[in-house]
C-alpha cells in the first residue's frame, strides 16, 4: 500500500526501481532452446496486479491527506494529488477501491545494440464529475539504461553500472535470467505502474 502514495503523487524514482528489476521471480520469456544456444539476450517481465477495498478514516483537506484503514486493519495515509478532483466529496467512513498494477521489464543487448537515453512519462485521467465521489487513473512509465559490470561466480548477484555512473548490486534468485548475460552488456530495464481508485459511499 506504500506505492499508493508514489503513484498518487505521480512520481517514479527510476534508481530504486531498477535495482530490483533484472532480479528475483521474473521469469525468462519463452523462446526456442536453438535461440538460446546462439547467443540470444534474454528478456524477463515480472508483472502484478492487486485489489483491496479501504476504509476512510480521517481528511485533512489542507494538506491533501486522507487516511485510510486498509482490509486487514492496517492504518496508511495517502496524499491526494492535483488529478484527485471533488476530494471534499470524501467522507470519514466511504469505502475506496484500489487497483494497483506494476510490471518490470528488463531486456539485454549486446554492447552498442541498445536504444540510447533514458525516459519517463506520467499519465493521469479523471473519472469523475462534478459532485461526484473522486474517481481516476493514474500511470507512469520510466525507462533507465545499465551496464553489467559484473557477475557472481555462482550467478547469484549482478552488479549494474547505473547511467549516473552508481553501481548496483542485485541479487538473482532464477540463474536462467543470466542466461548468454556477459558482463559489459547493456541492460534496459522498465518500469510501470498503474492505479485505479473509485470512492463508494459509507454503508448504511
Amino acid at each position: 500500500m506504500k506505492k499508493l502514495t508514489v503513484v498518487l503523487a505521480v512520481t517514479l524514482s527510476a534508481l530504486s526501481l531498477a535495482a530490483v528489476a533484472i532480479a528475483t521471480e521474473a521469469k525468462p520469456a519463452a523462446e526456442p532452446k536453438k535461440a538460446v544456444a546462439e547467443g540470444k539476450k534474454p528478456s524477463v517481465k515480472k508483472e502484478s496486479t492487486t485489489f483491496a477495498t479501504a476504509t476512510v478514516e480521517a481528511i485533512n483537506l489542507d494538506k491533501r491527506l486522507v487516511t485510510l484503514k486498509g482490509p486487514k486493519g492496517n492504518i496508511f495515509d495517502i496524499t491526494a494529488g492535483p488529478q484527485v478532483q471533488n476530494l471534499p466529496q470524501v467522507k470519514v467512513g466511504d469505502l475506496v477501491d484500489i487497483s494497483y498494477y506494476e510490471s518490470i521489464a528488463v531486456k539485454v543487448f549486446k554492447p552498442g545494440e541498445m536504444p540510447t537515453g533514458q525516459s519517463a512519462t506520467v499519465a493521469a485521467e479523471r473519472l469523475a464529475k462534478p459532485g461526484e465521489k473522486p474517481a481516476g487513473i493514474a500511470g507512469a512509465q520510466v525507462t533507465v539504461t545499465a551496464t553489467v559490470e559484473s557477475i557472481s561466480p555462482k550467478k547469484t548477484s549482478v552488479t549494474l553500472k547505473m547511467a549516473d555512473g552508481k553501481s548496483k548490486v542485485v541479487k538473482v534468485e532464477n540463474k536462467k535470467n543470466l542466461d548468454n548475460v556477459k558482463v559489459g552488456d547493456e541492460v534496459m530495464i522498465t518500469v510501470t505502474e498503474a492505479l485505479a481508485i473509485a470512492v463508494k459511499p459509507a454503508k448504511k
